[in-house]
C-alpha cells in the first residue's frame, strides 16, 4: 500500500479531524502533550503533520502533504491550485460582513473601509462590487475596529454572533458557508487513487 502523508492544521478543526480516524487502521499514534510534529499511524503507513492552518493548502500543493484537514476559510483567502475531496461537516459557520446598523452609510470620501484577517478574500467579494474600499489588515480581534473607527465595518467568520451583539455589532451581510475539508494534491489525487478512496470512506462514515 502506498504511504500517505496528511497535513493537519493545528489547534481544534485539526484535533477533531484526526478523531475522526479513530478506531481505524489510520489511527494516530501520538502523546498529545508531546511537542513533535510529525506522527504515524499503528502501521507506519501514514504521516501525519501538523503544521499552522493557513500552512496546510500550501504543503498540499506543493506536494509535501498528499491531503490535508483545513477550514473554507483558508481555502477561500489562500485560492491554491488542490482538489476539494470532501466536505467533513464540522467547525461550521459563515463568512459575514458586520458592523454597526448604519456601517454602509459611513463611508468617507465614497470608500469602505473593510477590517479583516482575510484581505484576499475581501478582495475577491468586492472586486464585481460597484464600490470603492479600503482593506486594513488584522490580525487579532477585527470585532474592535469599528469600535474605534478604524473601519466601517468588518469581514470575519460568525459562528453564534454572540462576540459581535456583546460589542454592539450585527451581520450586514452573510457570504459563503465554512467548514472543515479534506483537500488533497492533484497529483496525489491521480497516483494514490486508491488509499484516498479509502481514507475518504473512512471520513465519511465517521462524520
Amino acid at each position: 500500500m502506498d504511504r500517505i502523508t496528511i497535513a493537519i492544521a493545528k489547534g481544534r478543526l485539526g484535533d477533531e479531524g484526526l478523531s475522526l480516524f479513530n478506531n481505524s487502521d489510520m489511527e494516530i499514534v501520538r502523546d498529545k502533550d508531546s511537542r513533535k510534529l510529525v506522527f504515524s499511524d499503528a502501521g507506519g503507513g501514514t504521516k501525519y503533520i501538523f503544521v499552522k492552518p493557513s500552512d496546510v493548502v500550501t504543503y498540499v500543493e506543493k506536494g509535501v502533504a498528499d491531503l490535508g484537514i483545513v477550514g473554507k476559510d483558508i481555502m477561500l483567502e489562500e485560492d491554491k491550485d488542490v482538489y476539494e475531496i470532501l466536505d467533513l461537516n464540522y467547525g461550521k459557520c459563515r463568512f459575514a460582513i458586520a458592523g454597526f446598523r448604519n456601517s454602509y452609510n459611513k463611508k468617507k470620501d465614497g470608500v469602505l473601509r473593510i477590517a479583516s484577517k482575510y484581505p484576499n478574500y475581501v478582495q475577491s467579494i468586492f472586486e464585481n462590487r460597484n464600490q470603492r474600499i479600503e482593506i486594513i489588515k488584522l490580525n487579532g480581534s477585527v470585532e474592535l475596529a469599528p469600535l474605534i473607527d478604524l473601519s466601517d465595518v468588518i469581514v470575519d467568520i460568525v459562528e453564534t454572533g454572540n462576540t459581535l451583539r456583546d460589542n454592539g455589532l450585527e451581520v450586514l451581510e452573510e457570504l459563503d458557508y465554512i467548514s472543515a475539508r479534506l483537500i488533497a494534491n492533484k497529483a496525489s489525487y491521480r497516483f494514490k487513487y486508491q488509499i484516498i478512496k479509502k481514507i475518504e470512506k473512512i471520513l465519511d462514515v465517521s462524520r
